[in-house]
Formats: C-alpha cells, structure tokens, sequence
C-alpha cells in the first residue's frame, strides 16, 4: 500500500462493511483505465478448475511425485449440500494426470476440506457421513478408507494427532470458512463457553480429548474487550518438532473483531500468548520453532518474526515494502512465500522473502478479476493465492483466477524477479 492507502486503511481497517465498501469503490475507478496482464517470473504450470486451499499445509507428497488438490464441479456460486467437491492429486511429469481419491460434501472456497498429507501414503480430508461432519483417511497406494469420527483441522508433522473445534461456531462468525451443517460442539447459545474450544483427536485410536475450552482460553491473560463478545479458535498449526501448537483466540461483536495468537506447549501443558494489539491475520512455523505472522505490534500492521514460542522477541520482516496483509508459508528457516490481497488494479503479488535480511523477491503479478470479489459476509468466493511449497524448496503451489476460472498454479523456485 502507498501512504495515501494506509492512512485511510489504518482509519476503517477495524470495520470490515466500511473497509470493503470502500476497496470497492476505490478499485471500481481503476476498472475503467486500461490494466496489465499478469506476469511470472517463470510460467507456471496451470490446471483449470483445480485448487488447494489454504497457505498451512503442504500439498506435496513427501516425494515431491503427487500433489494433493480438488476438482470443481460447479459455477461460480456458493455451494449447497448437493454440491459435490471431487478429492484427488495432480502427478507424472508436469503434474498432468490427474487421479481420483473421493469426493466431499464438507468444503468451502478458502480452505477445502482441509486436504493434508499423514504420512508417505496416507491423506486425510473432512466428509459428511449421513448428514454428520467426519472426516476420511485415504491410502493413496491402496484405496483403502477409514472413517475418524469429527473433522480436523491440522495434523501433526508426526502423523499421530489432528486438531478440531466447532465449524458451526466458525461459519457462524466467519461464514465461508466452516461447511453447511452444524455440530454437537457448537453451544452457540454460550459466547465464551467451558464445553467447547479446542480438541486433540489421536488418529491412530479415532478417540477425541478437549485440549483447552473456550472458558480456559479466555481467562488467560484477559483483555477488557473480552467483555460481552463471541469467542471462538480458528487457524491451528502444529510446530515442525510437534511439540508446540499454535491457533487464533478470536472475539467478535457485530463489527467489532479482535484476535491474538496463542501457543501451547503440549509438554508442559504453558500457555503463551501474543504480544500484538488486537490483530493476529495469518501466521506459519518455521523449522526452528519461529513464526512469521502478519499481526498488529506497537499499534503498527507488518509481518513479524517471532524468534520463539514464548513470542517474546521479534522483528518485521520486509517492513515497510511489505505493509498489507498476506498468507505465509516457510519455504525453509529463513525464507518464506507470503502473497497480497488484489490491489487497486485488482492484482495479487507473490513475494520470496528473506526473515533475517528483509530481502524481498517478486515472483509473480496476478490479475484477480472482478467477478472473484466477494459481493458480501455470506457469498465467500474470492481466491488468495495462499502459496505452498514443497519441502525441498523446489516448487512454489498457489491458487490463482487471472485465467478467469479458478485455477492451480505450480511454479519452480528461482531467484528470477518480475519487473516491479
């Protein structure tokens, strides 16, 4: 953002109905000037009416030989309960076949089903069972399929464990991002609530504990804004060792939203909060037990390094080229893929930076076309680009629409820029 835009961003940014109203007038005006097309560094590999999801997880097998991904099967609309979302990978040499896994009733545009790697050979992704959210094991050398009993979140690095949390209680505050059917876990008649919060699900026993209710949560180094307001966790992520793990505390009144971001030591059962102001966006490990997170510090919006769990120690990162929000995604200790909303020409960037130097590489320029904003709360079909990479830095997987339709992206890793 220029300084004009984050002036009059850092004045609406904490009401979402001003703040849209007026990215949409703003990029309206530059509708009608003539625009640029979007640019690679090297051109990536497209597969139309394809997407992954999520900037979390990494969608390459351990390999590099499969990338997990879904198939559309509808226009572009919300979907309803009819509407099917085919589960599957992209492999062979230029990820050109395409092989089926499933299909899932439990999906939305942002972050799919939560399709992720257990292991070598299995992935999991939530399903609907008889009108009940669960979630499916896969065996992509095998085909075979077990059913766990509540949809997940995130896995762990080790394969062992899974996160869940209402998604009622999700789409009801954040519509798009939970599925359309509810869950014994919601109590939506409860805004902070000591029978639901965060649960641990051993995927090996299909068993299920609370790790720390809604009530535990808030009462951890509680704010005054806490007061009269919906509580709910969101955005889990374990720490590569497994032993950490990470998610947002969220709190919402009408148009009044704040969030931290907490870490929990599942060792020694701690508790570490945040020391932002208010906004914690989108965050990601990184190998050492750091986080990069897009988040509000000393009252100023930036990606920050957090240098440890404890969250005590940091630094921006990119600052202050890099000034707007975007998704993280490590690509190893010190370099991570972060992209940006479309600005006022409706275009995304995806950016290579450096956590310890601030050094930032451009890498692509998409166009993100009108038709792709969200009109409104409850039609939440946009498309970020929500970069991946695969564990050897190899390959750079995001989503993208500059084809028109909602597309797959998977591009090599080179230090190659594109004019800014």
């Amino acid at each position: 953002m220029n300084k004009l835009e984050s002036f009059v961003y850092n004045r609406v940014k904490n009401n979402y109905i001003v703040k849209n109203a007026l990215r949409n007038l703003y990029q309206g005006f530059y509708d009608l000037l003539p625009n640029n097309p979007s640019r690679f560094s090297v051109n990536p590999i497209v597969r139309e009416n394809s997407f992954f999801g999520f900037h979390d997880c990494n969608p390459f097998s351990m390999d590099g030989t499969k990338h997990l991904a879904y198939r559309l099967h509808i226009p572009l609309r919300m979907p309803d309960k009819d509407d099917l979302l085919e589960v599957g990978y992209w492999t062979g040499k230029d990820y050109e076949q395409w092989v089926r896994i499933g299909e899932t009733g439990a999906w939305n545009y942002h972050k799919g089903s939560r399709l992720q790697w257990i292991n070598g050979k299995e992935c999991i992704y939530n399903n609907v069972v008889n009108g009940v959210l669960k979630s499916t094991i896969a065996d992509v050398h095998t085909g075979e399929k077990r059913v766990i009993d509540w949809a997940i979140d995130t896995v762990s690095p080790d394969g062992r464990l899974a996160t869940t949390f209402s998604y009622e209680r999700l789409q009801e505050m954040m519509p798009g991002y939970g599925y359309l059917y509810g869950d014994s876990d919601a109590y939506m008649g409860e805004k902070v609530s000591d029978h639901t919060g965060l649960f641990i699900v051993d995927l090996e026993r299909n068993s299920r504990k609370m790790l720390l209710s809604l009530s535990q949560i808030a009462a951890f180094q509680p704010e005054e804004s806490m007061k009269d307001t919906f509580h709910f966790v969101t955005h889990t992520e374990f720490s590569n060792d497994n032993r950490y793990l990470a998610f947002l505390h969220r709190w919402y009144k009408g148009t009044f939203r704040r969030t931290r971001l907490v870490v929990y030591d599942m060792e020694k059962g701690k508790i570490h909060v945040s020391p932002t102001t208010g906004m914690v966006s989108h965050y990601h490990w990184n190998g050492e037990n750091g986080i990069v997170a897009y988040c509000r510090m000393e009252d100023v919006d930036s990606h920050v390094y957090f240098s440890s769990q404890e969250m005590t120690e940091w630094k921006r990162c990119g600052y202050p080229m890099l000034n707007s929000d975007g998704h993280q995604h490590f690509i190893d200790n010190d370099w991570f893929l972060v992209d940006t909303y479309p600005n006022k020409w409706r275009h995304c960037k995806l950016y290579k930076v450096n956590r310890k130097t601030d050094e930032v590489v451009l890498l692509a320029d998409v166009k993100s076309p009108k038709q792709f904003v969200a009109p409104d709360q409850d039609h939440w079909w946009k498309c970020d680009l929500h970069p991946r990479s695969d564990m050897e830095g190899r390959w750079a997987s995001f989503d993208s629409v500059h084809t028109g339709q909602r597309c797959l992206c998977i591009m090599p890793l080179l230090l190659s820029t594109v004019n800014n």
